[in-house]
């Protein structure tokens, strides 16, 4: 465990403690998973003391120690300036006054060290405090701590939305100030905050922070442009397109990456289809959704796979208004989509944050847990079949399995022999043509 480390490091007359969001958890009462070491101990002191530990970051002073099973992450004392990629320090210097260490973090209940051998908090930065006031706020600075790393406006949101608090007004000026700098972090770090928002605990309050310090029109412009889209209020008597996908983003319950996703970009094609005549609509928002969803994936650098499971939510989530008309065949096949539970999800929040009916949901669910049961099925033919009838390898092969494929899962086709008298009917092969083996 990491008190042994810090043991071994304090009995060796180094300074050593705990620091980070594992003292700020444990005094929230929250479960810790990993515990980081900060110490006055250099990076050779660190190694020498623990044979086998090795370096994440000579520069930085971080070694990563293994002790007991446990890997311990073990930081020497530093202070840091020169920030010109607005990322990394371009000086770094290792001192032995905690109290230069915790200037250089980011936020002041990340900046509270606890000494788990004489059981003793050192709060240089008013940590403990801003905890009681459930309060988010920059250790100094708010322009020197995002100015340092515009990453850390993100971050804050994030926090403050995980932990249930609110960011101190001075911070959120800093990060009004700072919005516009955003776009210059690299879209993969942007992306993976934006989804930690989305999945953790009040991505409804994420999001709002996000607008109300600017950033939401920089990251994400055509969410911001939901806000003030009206909707018709016998449908939506919720308000307008962003209240109802907030309404919808605090439903959820540890929803995949994907799932929450959807959720934020399902109605992104609204603002663009807004229609006022007799009463608003939205012709063809889904559709519209996805060409714009699309190009949000490839900004942020989506994965292919999550990119489908996106583009699939956002696109399909209007069809559940059919699915107690669908024939048994298209309901079969709607519920046979890969993920179709995050489907049933996404309809269950839309039906919620409107007050509407869950009757579709039920009579979907229903389908698709049938569906589990009885398994996929096999096929009545297959091309094979076809070739052995005589027919010819071509596009038309594709249309004839597809629709004995349809016709079975309705059920007006049940054997081998009555898919085959099927096709001879409706696909009929010139006299002469027939080749049985």
């Amino acid at each position: 465990m990491s008190i042994r480390v810090i043991r071994r490091l304090q009995a060796q007359g180094h300074q050593a403690y705990w620091v980070g969001g594992c003292v700020r958890d444990e005094l929230l009462g929250w479960p810790v998973k990993d515990r980081d070491v900060a110490t006055d101990a250099l990076p050779t002191d660190v190694r020498r003391l623990f044979p086998g530990a090795r370096s994440l970051g000579e520069r930085f002073g971080v070694v990563i120690v293994r002790h007991g099973g446990t890997l311990t992450e073990v930081a020497t004392f530093r202070r840091e300036s020169g920030y010109r990629d607005g990322r990394r320090p371009d000086r770094v210097v290792f001192t032995a006054d905690p109290k230069e260490d915790v200037r250089r973090r980011d936020f002041t209940v990340n900046a509270i060290l606890h000494d788990p051998v004489a059981n003793v908090h050192i709060d240089h930065e008013g940590g403990m405090a801003d905890l009681g006031r459930r309060l988010i706020r920059t250790v100094g600075s708010p322009h020197d701590r995002f100015g340092e790393d515009r990453l850390r406006m993100l971050r804050a949101v994030r926090l403050a939305a995980r932990l249930g608090f609110r960011i101190e007004e001075g911070t959120m000026e800093g990060i009004r100030a700072w919005a516009r700098t955003i776009t210059s972090v690299a879209a993969e770090r942007v992306r993976d905050e934006l989804s930690r928002i989305l999945t953790e605990e009040r991505p409804r309050q994420g999001f709002e922070m996000l607008e109300q310090g600017g950033l939401l029109e920089h990251l994400l412009p055509e969410v911001r442009a939901m806000r003030g889209v009206d909707q018709p209020p016998e449908f939506h008597p919720e308000g307008d397109v962003w209240t109802h996908t907030m309404i919808m983003l605090q439903g959820l319950r540890e929803p995949s990456a994907p799932l929450a996703w959807g959720v934020l970009l399902h109605d992104v094609g609204k603002p663009a289809t807004f229609n006022k005549t007799d009463r608003i609509r939205f012709h063809g928002h889904a559709r519209v959704g996805v060409g714009i969803a699309r190009r949000i994936c490839r900004r942020l650098r989506f994965s292919n796979a999550w990119t489908e499971r996106v583009l699939a939510l956002v696109a399909n989530h209007m069809r559940f208004l059919d699915v107690q008309r669908m024939k048994r065949s298209t309901l079969r096949r709607f519920a046979a989509l890969p993920h179709f539970d995050d489907h049933l999800e996404l309809h269950r929040q839309d039906c919620l944050s409107s007050g509407a009916s869950l009757d579709r949901y039920d009579h979907a669910s229903e389908h698709f847990r049938r569906l589990q049961d009885e398994g996929p099925g096999e096929r009545l033919l297959t091309g094979h079949d076809l070739k052995t009838e005589g027919y010819v390898p071509g596009p038309i092969f594709g249309q004839i399995l597809a629709e004995v494929e349809a016709l079975r899962l309705d059920g007006s086709l049940t054997s081998r022999d009555d898919a085959l008298r099927f096709v001879s009917d409706q696909y009929p092969l010139p006299v002469g043509d027939r080749s049985r083996s």
